[in-house]
């Protein structure tokens, strides 16, 4: 996993409340593991009725092409919990989503999958949003993980807390087994001492004539 840096770049505003995940990637896009992701991201939202491009949709503007962070309305990503719903944001360049609530799922997968999950309360929140729409893609925002802090164009700051596991898996990069290998010496330890303290344990396999 690609270790989080720091982000700057223009926010995706996406306001909707309940975004699900198969509204995220429908079902139809997850049948080839090789395709990229990011054609199947919201791949029924950016469409009208009759099925052209809908180019009010904010995926489908040109300052919002590649931005790196996604300011979302709440309860985004329920539903499933399929996790091509982050690959497709993070193959279309979301680094970062921002958001009162996500769904417990998928900020979960967001964090296996480098992908920073930002919670704030309701009265920064709407500060920020007021920020994001006025900015409307022309004004970049930073998001830094090491000091927890989303730095708006004019100088506002909004704090966020994060679990100091999560923070530091995602600061250096780390899934669930790299985090386990990190603590490898440990590991290696006790189960040295495992096999001296538990040596009647294998005498008992033995002596059913298990493997």
């Amino acid at each position: 996993m690609k270790p989080f840096e720091t982000v700057t770049g223009a926010v995706i505003p996406l306001l909707m409340q309940d975004i699900n995940t198969d509204q995220i990637i429908p079902s139809a896009y997850l049948r080839s593991e090789g395709k990229d992701k990011s054609h199947g991201l919201f791949a029924h939202m950016r469409k009208n009725a009759d099925g052209s491009i809908d180019q009010s949709f904010p995926f489908e503007k040109p300052q919002f092409q590649r931005a790196p962070i996604l300011l979302a309305g709440s309860n985004f990503g329920c539903g499933s919990s399929r996790e091509h719903a982050v690959w497709a944001l993070a193959a279309f360049g979301i680094q970062c989503v921002i958001g009162k609530t996500l769904a417990d799922f998928f900020r979960e997968n967001c964090l296996k999958n480098g992908v920073l999950p930002i919670l704030l309360q309701d009265e920064p929140f709407e500060s920020l949003s007021k920020l994001v729409l006025h900015a409307n893609g022309h004004e970049s925002f930073t998001v830094n993980l090491e000091l927890c802090e989303v730095h708006a164009p004019m100088g506002e700051i909004f704090c966020f807390e994060m679990e100091p596991f999560e923070k530091i898996a995602l600061l250096e990069g780390l899934d669930d087994v790299g985090a386990t290998l990190k603590h490898l010496p440990e590991i290696k330890v006790w189960e040295e001492r495992a096999k001296q303290s538990l040596q009647y344990v294998q005498q008992e396999i033995t002596n059913v004539g298990l493997p």
